[in-house]
């Protein structure tokens, strides 16, 4: 069984930066490619940005693209998401996800495969 926990939420005023991280169990967090979606209340969830298994091969929404970075470390099964210039429209729970034995990116919830519980990114104006 795959477990993700999310951390590196909080408050942050426009503009400024949070970094996100996503720890994940499982010896073949190598072999998973990785993402992060957002959502709002009353709304589905949105694609922010993936990563392929290695690292090398990243996509991101338009929305943040330019903005936000992803990343992961395979050595210590994390997944990160830098988030900088942030907006209010930036506001929503964030989830990291795993696509298990997959070695491109891939940009629709339905595609994944486990989820973390979320963690609340607050952006004032």
């Amino acid at each position: 069984q795959v477990q993700l926990v999310e951390s590196g939420g909080g408050l942050v005023q426009a503009g400024g930066s949070l970094r996100l991280s996503c720890a994940a169990s499982g010896r073949t967090f190598s072999f998973w490619a990785m993402g992060w979606f957002r959502q709002v209340p009353g709304k589905e969830r949105q694609f922010v940005a993936a990563t392929n298994r290695s690292g090398d091969g990243t996509y991101y929404a338009d929305s943040v693209k330019g903005r936000f970075t992803i990343s992961r470390d395979n050595a210590k099964s994390t997944v990160y998401l830098q988030m900088n210039s942030l907006k209010p429209e930036d506001t929503a729970v964030y989830y990291c996800a795993v696509k298990e034995y997959a070695s491109r990116w891939y940009t629709k919830a339905g595609e994944y495969d486990y989820w973390g519980q979320g963690t609340q990114v607050t952006v004032s104006s």
